[in-house]
Parts: C-alpha cells; sequence; structure tokens
C-alpha cells in the first residue's frame, strides 16, 4: 500500500465468469440506471462488453427502466433457484425500480424512498439518546465553556498535520490489514492504494477496480482527527469496503459465478449492508479496550504536540476510547436531520440549529453534514 496521487482505475487481471441472463440484464438496467443519476454506480469489474454495450446506445427513458426492473423481478421469481441469490436480487430490483419510477415522475415522499431504496425503515430517534451522549462527553471534557467550543478545542490539538499524513496512514493501514488478515483472510493478489485529495463532501472514499484492488481517496479539505482518522482507515480499508468487496469478487463472483455482485450500486439494500459491515469493522480492527494504546502510539508517530509528554499522551489517548461511543451515537443525528428536513418540513437553518444544539456540533462541521 502506498500513498500517493489518484490514478484512473485500470481494473483487476481476474478471469470474469460469462453472467447469466438474469445477471446480464441485472447488469445492464444498473448501469443504464447511472445515465440519468450519474454516481448511481459506486463501481463496477463486470464484463467490459456490457458496459460498452451501454456506453454506445441511446439513453433509455426512466419509465422504461422502470419496466425493466418490474420484469426481472418477476423473472426472478420463476427463473432463480438460489433463495439468498434470489431474495438478494428481489431486493436490489425494488430499490432500481424505485429510482426509475422516482426519475419517471412517480410522487414518493421522503419516507416511502427510504423504505423502497434502503430495503428497511429506519426507527425515529429519540433527542434523549442523543442528550445522554453529550452528557457523556460533558463529563469527559469539563469546563465553564459551551460543549461544542470545548469539543472544537480538544479536536484542534489532535488534529495531524497533512505533511506528516502519508507517514501515519501507511503505519495504520498495514496495522489494520495485519489485524484482519489474522481474523478474516486476506484474498491472494488483493491491494490499494490511498490518495490526498481535495474538493470533496466525503471524509473518505474507497474506489473497489475489482482484481482484488482498491483505491481509497482521503479528503483534506476536512481536518484530519488522530481518533477519526483509526475509524475512517479501518472503514475504508480493512476489514472494511476495500476487504468486503475483494473476498466478495472472490467467493460471489468468481467463485459462485454471480456476476450481479461485480456491480455496485449506492442507496439500495446492498449499500446498507456494505455501509453497516464497514462501520462494524472499526471493532474489530481496532478493539475499545485496546484503541488508547494504539492512540499513544499514532499520537507519537504524529508528532502531536501532546506527545511530548508522556503522562499528557496517555491521559488524552484514555479520554480519546472513552469518548468513541459517546461521539459515535452522536453521529447518528444526521438520519434524525434528514427527516426532519424531508419529513417534517422544517428550514435549513432550523435543522442546522439542532445540529449544533442537540449533536453539540460546531457549525462549520454542522453545515458540511447538512
Amino acid at each position: 500500500m502506498t500513498v500517493g496521487t489518484r490514478v484512473p482505475a485500470v481494473g483487476g487481471s481476474r478471469t470474469v465468469p460469462a453472467p447469466d441472463a438474469i445477471a446480464t440484464d441485472y447488469l445492464l438496467l444498473g448501469l443504464r440506471l447511472d445515465q440519468h443519476t450519474p454516481g448511481l454506480v459506486d463501481g463496477y469489474f463486470g464484463p467490459a462488453a456490457l458496459k460498452s454495450k451501454v456506453d454506445l446506445e441511446q439513453r433509455r427513458p426512466a419509465a422504461r427502466l422502470r419496466e425493466d426492473a418490474a420484469v426481472l423481478r418477476g423473472r426472478v421469481v420463476t427463473d432463480v433457484a438460489d433463495p439468498s441469490r434470489r431474495a438478494w436480487l428481489d431486493g436490489q430490483l425494488v430499490a432500481l425500480e424505485a429510482q426509475a419510477g422516482v426519475l419517471a415522475g412517480d410522487d414518493l415522499g421522503f419516507e416511502e424512498r427510504v423504505a423502497r431504496y434502503m430495503g428497511f425503515s429506519p426507527a425515529r430517534r429519540d433527542d434523549a439518546g442523543f442528550a445522554s451522549a453529550t452528557a457523556a462527553i460533558d463529563a469527559l471534557l469539563p469546563g465553564d465553556a459551551p460543549l461544542n467550543a470545548r469539543l472544537e478545542a480538544w479536536d484542534r490539538g489532535l488534529v495531524i498535520p497533512i505533511d506528516r499524513l502519508p507517514g501515519v496512514v501507511d503505519w495504520l493501514v498495514e496495522r489494520v490489514r495485519t489485524r484482519a488478515r489474522e481474523l478474516f483472510g486476506l484474498p491472494a493478489g488483493e491491494d490499494l492504494r490511498v490518495a490526498l485529495v481535495t474538493g470533496q463532501p466525503w471524509t473518505a472514499y474507497n474506489w473497489y477496480d475489482g482484481g482484488g484492488h482498491s483505491r481509497v481517496d482521503l479528503n483534506t479539505d476536512l481536518p484530519s482527527r488522530a481518533p477519526d482518522l483509526i475509524r475512517t482507515i479501518a472503514h475504508e480499508t480493512y476489514p472494511g469496503h476495500h476487504l468486503e468487496q475483494a473476498w466478495k469478487e472472490a467467493d460471489l463472483v468468481e467463485r459462485e459465478g454471480r456476476l450481479e455482485a461485480s456491480l455496485m450500486l449506492i442507496n439500495t439494500p446492498d449499500c446498507v449492508v456494505s455501509e453497516g459491515l464497514a462501520e462494524v469493522g472499526t471493532t474489530f480492527a481496532s478493539p475499545l479496550v485496546e484503541r488508547a494504546d494504539l492512540l499513544v502510539e499514532l499520537f507519537e508517530r504524529a508528532a502531536l504536540p501532546i506527545a511530548n509528554d508522556r503522562a499528557a499522551t496517555r491521559d488524552a489517548a484514555a479520554i480519546a476510547a472513552a469518548l468513541d461511543t459517546p461521539r459515535h451515537t452522536l453521529a447518528a443525528i444526521r438520519g434524525e436531520a434528514a427527516r426532519r428536513r424531508f419529513t417534517d418540513g422544517r428550514s435549513h437553518e432550523e435543522v442546522l440549529d439542532y445540529l449544533v444544539a442537540v449533536a453539540a456540533l460546531p457549525p462549520d462541521i454542522a453545515a458540511k453534514r447538512l
């Protein structure tokens, strides 16, 4: 793994089996929908001929794609014998049919879109849970200033300078890779490259190119805090998105011949599962009981000012590890904020104030989240 300039996708060199009729039409549907909604396809390492076919044909109307999805769902029920494959395809096609329908003018409210796209309806979250998390943070960072100001000051002291990121990232990726190898194993030939980028709305992103290879972009527009970097790297690399997709390619695509898994789509049930696996992956890559020790070494490798005092370094690492759970709880407020904005009809400014008041986010970070 190396940190460097992002390079164009070149794909992998593994042999991709020929798709069956169901997989072929599923891949064509997803690629065609991406022409209407660029970015829907999060990654593709299937047959190049299918991608070329879609690139060269005239864009199909959204209403036609909605019909294509519905017809394919019916064929999945009658033609796919494997129950797990049948259920997976059906869930994905419900999402794609709904997305094509919205493009065609179907009037779906926010809640119904979420349910059809994601395959489930998330429960509303009570502010009491967020209040409990902020109370825990308040106890760990006592003081007279407002909590978001205290958090901002705390975070500022743990920001890794950009010029030190490459070495720290290389070390951290190798650390989580070793843990992933011990726990889950690694497919033969897997590898990844990390690049530092700017001008993106996300913190980091994994681009899976096939052949066991990923490119991971780390956005330096946002400050890279040492505790957050552990979560980010584990989420995007090992055992997160990179390892998940590398094993899916090896097991589902190459061993089982399920070519539909060579197409990664956002706003679908598979995307929800992928994000969940990446989130849970952090607990394997860096269990909380070991987090403080890892942070001590991370502070030192990043040459943070706090690392000049060994006792202060250990105290800060212990606090940062204890802050992980309540801060992770507060991260769930993004979903509640979306519902307030799009289901409850609250204004942009009202939801921004809500994020600042309830989640103790600094205004600039709250605006980025919103």
